[in-house]
């Protein structure tokens, strides 16, 4: 196989792999978990398996003073997108609220426009009109219903923490830092944010011994939307780089909305379809930047003009 193709294949997996989130999470809503409880777990699980992968690779867990104050800030944005995400799923179907969390890349152009001074593209700025017609069809169902404001708001804040930490990670205290080294100090710090919750006023809610299955699940949320997800992203971006990467995640959506419907009878409207469809697009576009005009051109080319003219 082509170094593209195992790119290609990797991404897929990685983006695949983060959607299952509703997958082995709302089966231990179901059995009474509440969200800091499957979360603590979730990252205490992951932690040793980041840091196996670090011994592996041979690289040391030794950080410089000025490191650990971005590490900790960044370690409690992505918990704190965990915790609102997962949060979110107690008012409304998993699979919408993975589809509204997709809309992080737009934030994260608005933050590098407004604190960066970056320019913001006409392009761009008409994906956001895309995207905001999507979560309008998507917040009034047909039978005159709407989304819970609790759960999309939750969902915002979950994008908006994970846009603050793509743009926080990317500056230079934390540039230089291995990759795999920077996702296992930031679970690490983000876990502190559930013990805290926990401790103070908090209720630990661990799996019955005869509900031996839930603690797959907890593992299964260790390995598969965080392990196994984040190795796959890493990989990707080596092959085929960040930008074809980024574009794969948007089965991520995809995925949650998959098992959404197939497991856990969710159901998805016309227009809910289409409101989807509409926030995929228009965050696509904007990963894509110029390159897409790139991919329309060479698109375009695979079907040349016919010429009409007859011969005389």
């Amino acid at each position: 196989m082509k170094p593209k193709a195992i790119g290609y294949v990797l991404g897929a997996i990685a983006a695949a792999s983060y959607g299952m989130n509703p997958l082995f999470a709302l089966p231990l809503y179901k059995a009474g978990m509440n969200p800091d409880s499957v979360l603590f777990f979730r990252y205490l699980f992951a932690i040793p398996l980041l840091g196996i992968m670090l011994k592996v690779r041979g690289r040391s867990f030794k950080i410089c003073r000025k490191e650990i104050l971005p590490l900790i800030v960044m370690g409690l944005l992505v918990a704190l997108s965990s915790l609102t995400l997962f949060e979110s799923y107690n008012y409304m179907n998993a699979g919408i609220a993975s589809t509204l969390l997709f809309v992080y890349p737009i934030m994260v152009a608005l933050i590098m426009m407004l604190v960066f001074k970056e320019k913001l593209k006409m392009q761009t700025i008409l994906c956001m009109l895309l995207a905001l017609g999507g979560i309008g069809l998507l917040y009034k169902a047909e039978d005159g219903t709407t989304l819970s404001l609790i759960g999309t708001v939750l969902v915002f804040a979950s994008a908006l923490s994970y846009a603050i930490y793509i743009v926080g990670v990317n500056q230079p205290k934390l540039k230089n830092m291995a990759t795999l080294k920077v996702t296992f100090y930031v679970l690490l710090f983000g876990l502190a944010l559930f013990i805290f919750r926990l401790c103070y006023g908090g209720n630990l809610h661990v799996p019955d011994s005869e509900q031996w299955y839930l603690w797959g699940n907890l593992l299964a949320l260790a390995v598969f939307p965080t392990a196994i997800s984040f190795l796959c992203t890493t990989s990707a971006i080596q092959y085929i780089g960040s930008t074809p990467t980024a574009i794969l995640g948007a089965l991520e959506p995809v995925t949650a909305i998959f098992f959404g419907i197939t497991v856990f009878d969710e159901t998805l409207t016309s227009k809910e379809t289409l409101g989807l469809v509409m926030i995929i697009i228009a965050v696509t576009f904007v990963i894509a930047g110029g390159n897409i005009t790139i991919y329309l051109v060479r698109f375009r080319k695979l079907f040349p003009r016919l010429s009409l003219r007859r011969k005389k």
